[in-house]
């Protein structure tokens, strides 16, 4: 085991699970966390009163703190499966972020309201594009040696 790694025994009838979350993954459950607030509180909020104005973009916005908040419970179960499932929707997201990212440079007539993911996160300090690369990277040093593809 490396320094950060600990094992946690689930119950007697199931395997031991290597937590994803020591180190530096504590700040990011800690990050993701604050993601999934945002972004549900505030498109939650512009769903409920403002719908009609952006619905492409309060939708998004949406999904967006469904995907931290998966994330974000990924992370702190731990478990190969786990980290395989948030690698899977780091890389997701990063795709989210630079498509809806790109499209609001190129059409900015489609977001008459600005996405968590717009302009790349701007809005949230570039924090939704960093956020997925510092996962993906974490998630791919903390992978079991051969399987860091």
């Amino acid at each position: 085991m490396t320094s950060g790694e600990a094992e946690v025994t689930v119950s007697e009838d199931e395997p031991t699970r290597t937590r994803l979350i020591g180190g530096p993954g504590i700040l990011l459950v800690w990050l993701y966390g604050v993601m999934v607030v945002g972004a549900v509180s505030r498109s939650a909020y512009q769903i409920a009163t403002e719908f009609d104005r952006a619905p492409l973009a309060y939708s998004l916005s949406a999904v967006a703190g469904l995907v931290y908040g998966f994330i974000t419970y990924t992370l702190v179960r731990g478990g190969e499966t786990a980290r395989k499932a948030a690698r899977v929707c780091c890389a997701a997201e990063l795709a989210g972020v630079l498509i809806v990212g790109t499209w609001t440079m190129v059409e900015p007539s489609a977001f008459p309201d600005a996405t968590v993911w717009s302009d790349f996160g701007m809005g949230y300090v570039f924090i939704p594009v960093l956020l997925p690369l510092s996962a993906l990277y974490w998630l791919r040093k903390r992978a079991p040696h051969g399987d860091a593809a």
